[in-house]
């Protein structure tokens, strides 16, 4: 095998059979790699459990940070946990399993030249992503009338806080110490669902679901906390950009429909984050497929 390398995946929705048929198929290119997996693996407890359990068994290390997806308490599910107590369950589903997550000590990831900090955060999403000329109640107003309404808003509850945005603001309020509590000379990998910057909600297809994407608070994160790499999955297009000279991976899979029009076959969606990819180009003008 080849030298390790830190890999990164997102938005595998195993409930899609294809989906399953792809996330089979992932496996390490050395015995030292670690795997990130930024959220949205299922929608039930048992299948986001089976499914880290399966990548836990092939790779060295696995982190995990939730999407919405994980945090939806649908009518399938035996556990009907909702909110912040749902999250926390899912903590210690991954602390049982060995695998890494929010609320863990950030784990180091080394090469022979420097050292890394692995931050892997649950931020959530405030709304801000929108047009500061536009009232949350005309945006949400406008997102209903043209039908662009994500499902969150009916199967994410935010107990015990009265809103998600008020859930948002207290996890960035608990995150962002411990990230400036990170030594001045460690560069970091930062990784979240939801992109920190707004710049990639851009390219959405209809831009009114960047409402549910993120928050401008953390729109300097990655240049506060020295990011090498910015990881976040939720968007459902998978490429390369850079913004103040970082690196941010969109790295989802995504649903069969949408893969599916990228290219013939099983699709490979793990990309390497460390070391980097020096065939892979940063992307250029496209279209969002995101429905």
């Amino acid at each position: 095998m080849s030298a390790r390398s830190l890999l990164a995946v997102s938005d595998l929705h195993v409930s899609h059979e294809r989906n399953r048929e792809v996330v089979d198929r992932i496996r390490p290119t050395s015995d030292g790699d670690w795997l990130i997996v930024a959220g949205d693996v299922a929608e039930t407890v048992a299948d986001i459990e089976a499914t880290l359990r399966l990548l836990r068994d092939r790779f060295a290390r696995v982190i995990w940070v939730p999407g919405n997806h994980e945090l939806w308490t649908t009518r399938q599910d035996p556990v009907q946990l909702r909110g912040e107590a749902r999250y926390h369950h899912l903590v210690e589903v991954c602390r049982g399993l060995g695998v890494l997550t929010p609320e863990d000590p950030y784990p180091v990831w080394e090469t022979d030249e420097s050292s890394y900090v692995v931050a892997p955060l649950f931020l959530l999403y405030d709304y801000s992503f929108r047009d500061p000329n536009t009232s949350l109640d005309a945006a949400m107003k406008h997102a209903y009338e043209t039908g662009v309404v994500c499902t969150d808003e009916f199967m994410l509850h935010p107990d015990p806080y009265p809103t998600r945005a008020d859930w948002c603001r207290q996890r960035i309020e608990v995150t962002e110490p411990r990230l400036a509590a990170i030594p001045q000379h460690q560069r970091t990998i930062l990784v979240s669902h939801w992109p920190l910057h707004q710049g990639p909600t851009r390219m959405l297809r209809f831009p009114q679901f960047a409402m549910w994407c993120g928050s401008t608070r953390t729109a300097d994160w990655h240049v506060r906390f020295r990011a090498e790499v910015a990881v976040s999955g939720h968007l459902h297009i998978p490429l390369t950009l850079f913004y103040d000279g970082v690196r941010f991976e969109e790295v989802s899979l995504g649903y069969p429909r949408e893969w599916q029009r990228r290219g013939s076959g099983l699709p490979d969606p793990v990309r390497r984050i460390l070391p980097v990819d020096q065939n892979r180009q940063p992307a250029g003008q496209f279209a969002a497929i995101r429905a």
